[in-house]
C-alpha cells in the first residue's frame, strides 16, 4: 500500500514551490508524483497538424519526487506523516501519525 495516492491533498516541503498545497494528479512508478498547479515549467512544443496540436510555449506540470511532499491534514491544518494500522473490517488502512485518524 502506498503512502500517497491520487487525489490526496499534499504540501510541498522543498524547492521553488515550498509551502504550496495541491492535489495529486498522477503517481508515477519511478517514485514521482504530478501535483495540479505545482512545479510548472515553460515547454517549447512543436506543432503537429495531424493531431491539431498548435506549436508555441506551453505551461506544463512536471513531476516532483515523492519524498519532497507531505500529506496535508485538514483537521489539524498542517502537514503530517502517514502511518498504517490494521483494522478488523477494512484490513490495512492509512492514518495520520499525529492524530491516528484514518485518511479518507
Amino acid at each position: 500500500m502506498k503512502r500517497i495516492k491520487r487525489s490526496d491533498e499534499v504540501m510541498v516541503l522543498t524547492g521553488k514551490d515550498k509551502g504550496k498545497r495541491g492535489t495529486v494528479q498522477r503517481v508515477l512508478t519511478n517514485g514521482k508524483i504530478v501535483i495540479g498547479g505545482i512545479n510548472m515549467v515553460k515547454k517549447h512544443q512543436k506543432p503537429n497538424p495531424n493531431l491539431n496540436i498548435p506549436g508555441g510555449i506551453i505551461d506544463k506540470e512536471m513531476p516532483l519526487d515523492i519524498s519532497n511532499v507531505a500529506i496535508f491534514n485538514k483537521e489539524a491544518n498542517k502537514k503530517d506523516k502517514v502511518g498504517f494500522m490494521l483494522d478488523e473490517k477494512k484490513g490495512k488502512i492509512r492514518v495520520y501519525k499525529s492524530t491516528q485518524k484514518e485518511i479518507s
